[in-house]
C-alpha cells in the first residue's frame, strides 16, 4: 500500500454565506483526528492554517503532548500525535510530501456537496487508487473548502451520504474523517 497522508485546511474555507474565511482550529482537531489517523495508518496528518498564532497553539499543544507532562500521562495519545505537522498552506502539504519523494502525489478532496467542476471518484474507486499512488486527503472546515483549494486537487471523493429522504450532510469534519478512513482502509 502506498502512503497515505492526510490534511485538514482552516482556510481558504467558506462560511455559511459563501465567503472566504479562516476557521479556529480546536483542541479535538488536533487530537481526535490523530487518533483517527493513526488507527489508519496515515503517514503525516497536517493542520493548514495561515495565522501564526493558530499555529503556536498547534505546536503547545503538541508539545505538552510529545514532550512536556502529558507525554507520561497519556502514552497513546502521544503516540497519535506524533504525525500531526502545524504548515502554513495547503500548498507547502504537498509540496512536504513532494520533498519526501513522492512526486507522483495525487490530491483528493472530500466534500459534503455534490462538485461539478472536479471530477469525482466513489469510496470504492479511490480506495482501489490508494494501491497505485501516494496519496493526500483534504478535509476542508466550516462550510467547505474554497473552489481554489478544489483546484488544487485531482479528484473530489463522493459525498458521504446517510439514512432517509432528507439527505441531512452537516457531520462535523472529526466524524467525517473517521467515516472516510474506515471507507478507505478498514478492514470490512
Amino acid at each position: 500500500m502506498k502512503p497515505l497522508y492526510m490534511a485538514l485546511v482552516h482556510h481558504p474555507v467558506l462560511d455559511s454565506s459563501g465567503e472566504v474565511v479562516a476557521t479556529n482550529i480546536t483542541n479535538f482537531d488536533i487530537h481526535d483526528i490523530a487518533r483517527a489517523a493513526r488507527v489508519y495508518g496515515i503517514e503525516r496528518y497536517f493542520i493548514v492554517h495561515p495565522m501564526r498564532e493558530q499555529l503556536m497553539f498547534v505546536s503547545r499543544v503538541l508539545d505538552h503532548w510529545r514532550v512536556g507532562p502529558g507525554q507520561k500521562y497519556n502514552v497513546m495519545r502521544k503516540t497519535a500525535l506524533t504525525m500531526v505537522e502545524p504548515i502554513e498552506t495547503l500548498e507547502a502539504s504537498v509540496q512536504f510530501i513532494k520533498d519526501l519523494g513522492h512526486k507522483d502525489l495525487q490530491v483528493l478532496a472530500t466534500s459534503a456537496k455534490e462538485t461539478s467542476q472536479n471530477p469525482q471518484l466513489t469510496f470504492r474507486q479511490t480506495r482501489e487508487s490508494l494501491d497505485k499512488k501516494p496519496t493526500l486527503l483534504v478535509f476542508g472546515t466550516g462550510f467547505g473548502l474554497t473552489q481554489g483549494a478544489l483546484d488544487l486537487c485531482d479528484f473530489c471523493i463522493e459525498p458521504i451520504r446517510g439514512f432517509g429522504e432528507e439527505d441531512y450532510r452537516h457531520l462535523s469534519v472529526r466524524s467525517a474523517v473517521s467515516i472516510c478512513l474506515d471507507r478507505l482502509r478498514g478492514a470490512w
